[in-house]
């Protein structure tokens, strides 16, 4: 009887070969189930890999290793039932680097990152590895310690030495500072606010300059939140054309004929009233909004100045300008191009910059600087005397001006220590060829004084307080004659080009 071919099994058993048949059937099966069950190890590893991945990723910030917010708040969460359960306070600090944006506009991104990086690793190490620290965003921290105020002031001022000693890097080295809120649960704040108040209390700092600490008041909350209504309107005055520009003249202090007038911005708020650029201006180089305002100042400054040219009241204009403004690679082109617009002579144009931004030795700054000199404004020195300048540093920025800052002018009649500065400062710009202003001059004796010492020109309220455009001709006719002939071309020479010194 023939097998049936049709069953398989049938023939395999029937086969003379079947043993083999079947020994190489189990071979394979084993060899296929080794390979699966590899596989599917491999499988179950890189899951476990990419799981703890994800995991870290949800707990750990992936620039500083710090905890993520979220994780912050789980810690948090946990802090503050066992203080509730059990007594005691909780502290959080919330810590904001002062002035960070100035270090990725000087040196890029790639090292903001490195500052942050060494920021964290140093808060850190003051601290056990049982603290709770988490970056909240871009360089704002927040901290968890268990104790009462006295506990997060001493906190605070821990994290306050740890940024004493400047960050350096292969090209680049940063001094920083830190402001820091303080927020005390249950004395200061809910369970649901408790960050929200250290933030408060940081901002606080920061609206007073930074470089600080201070504690959750109301108060404080309050002068916060007036700064976010105020910063609000801020962002739309210059589309409702709501800011002004005054004028405040420079005297030649012995001639007496006008050589200049500074221009000082003024911010009509519809609520507020005239508000002085000390409250907005920190506010619009804090929140990004410096440039925009910078470059409105120019160029309604240079158009009221060909205005003037047109009545025969000729005279130099200077302005302000930020930090920020200098730091920005289109700054100069766009000064440029607005004396171009309205014919306004380089040689009549001043920019003032501050002694502590004049002295940057930045790479944006100094390029800044460069550009001026080849185009041919001047440069004034402002507020000089309240930072570190000598001989050597003077000598590398193309300045034609120093002003000396009112402080020393203001005790001028009672200090002989303030005579002594300005006096100082006057023999010094002599010898650079520098011409010297006084700012502030508000008596009869001051200008006396300033006068002996050999100072160029005089500006304060003894002469004149800033006043708009329209009355400034009309001042100068009212108080002198005839306004024309009051005033003068600039004192200066035209500006010939000149390398700066290296050393």
């Amino acid at each position: 009887m023939k097998p049936d071919l049709s069953e398989p099994m049938q023939f395999i058993q029937s086969s003379p070969f079947a043993p083999w048949i079947f020994l190489g059937l189990s071979l394979a099966l084993g060899t296929l189930a080794v390979v699966v069950f590899f596989r599917w190890s491999k499988a179950v590893d890189q899951l476990a890999t990419v799981t703890q991945a994800l995991a870290k990723a949800q707990t750990r910030d992936g620039l500083t290793g710090l905890l993520t917010p979220r994780q912050f708040g789980v810690e948090l969460e946990e802090a503050l039932l066992r203080s509730d359960f059990k007594g005691g306070a909780v502290c959080v600090l919330y810590v904001d680097v002062d002035h960070f944006r100035l270090i990725n506009e000087a040196y890029g991104k790639d090292a903001g990152d490195l500052v942050l990086q060494e920021v964290a690793a140093r808060i850190k190490g003051c601290f056990s590895e049982n603290s709770a620290f988490t970056r909240v965003v871009g360089n704002e921290f927040a901290l968890l310690v268990s104790g009462n105020q006295l506990v997060g002031r001493q906190a605070a001022s821990t994290i306050a030495e740890a940024f004493v000693k400047p960050i350096s890097h292969e090209s680049w080295q940063v001094h920083l500072t830190c402001s820091i809120g303080i927020s005390v649960y249950p004395s200061h704040a809910e369970r649901r606010n408790v960050i929200e108040r250290a933030a408060t209390a940081m901002r606080s700092v920061k609206v007073l300059g930074g470089n600080g600490y201070a504690e959750y008041d109301q108060h404080g909350a309050n002068e916060v939140r007036e700064s976010a209504s105020l910063t609000h309107d801020l962002r739309v005055a210059l589309e409702r054309n709501e800011f002004e520009l005054y004028y405040q003249p420079k005297i030649d202090a012995r001639s007496l004929q006008i050589t200049a007038a500074e221009v000082l911005i003024r911010w009509r708020h519809p609520l507020q009233g005239l508000v002085g650029p000390d409250k907005f201006i920190p506010l619009a180089e804090r929140y990004g909004m410096i440039q925009s305002i910078g470059r409105w100042v120019i160029e309604q400054a240079c158009q009221q100045a060909m205005v003037w040219r047109q009545q025969g009241l000729r005279m130099r204009i200077a302005v302000n300008i930020s930090g920020h403004q200098m730091r920005q690679d289109d700054f100069v082109e766009h000064l440029a191009a607005v004396l171009a617009q309205t014919n306004t002579p380089a040689a009549r144009f001043t920019c003032e910059i501050t002694e502590s931004v004049a002295l940057e030795d930045t790479t944006a700054t100094m390029q800044t600087f460069d550009r001026l000199r080849v185009l041919g404004v001047h440069v004034s020195i402002d507020d000089f005397g309240t930072g570190h300048s000598s001989l050597a540093s003077l000598r590398k920025l193309p300045a034609a001006e120093l002003k000396i800052d009112r402080a020393f002018v203001t005790d001028l009649e009672r200090s002989e220590h303030a005579q002594y500065i300005a006096n100082t400062i006057v023999q010094m710009a002599h010898a650079l060829n520098m011409r010297v202003v006084a700012e502030g001059v508000e008596t009869r004796k001051q200008r006396d004084l300033l006068v002996d010492m050999g100072c160029d020109e005089l500006q304060g309220y003894l002469f004149a307080k800033p006043m708009p455009a329209d009355e400034l001709g009309v001042w100068a006719a009212k108080d002198h004659g005839t306004a024309a002939a009051l005033f003068r071309p600039s004192l200066y020479l035209d500006t010939t080009p000149h390398e700066l010194n290296d050393h």
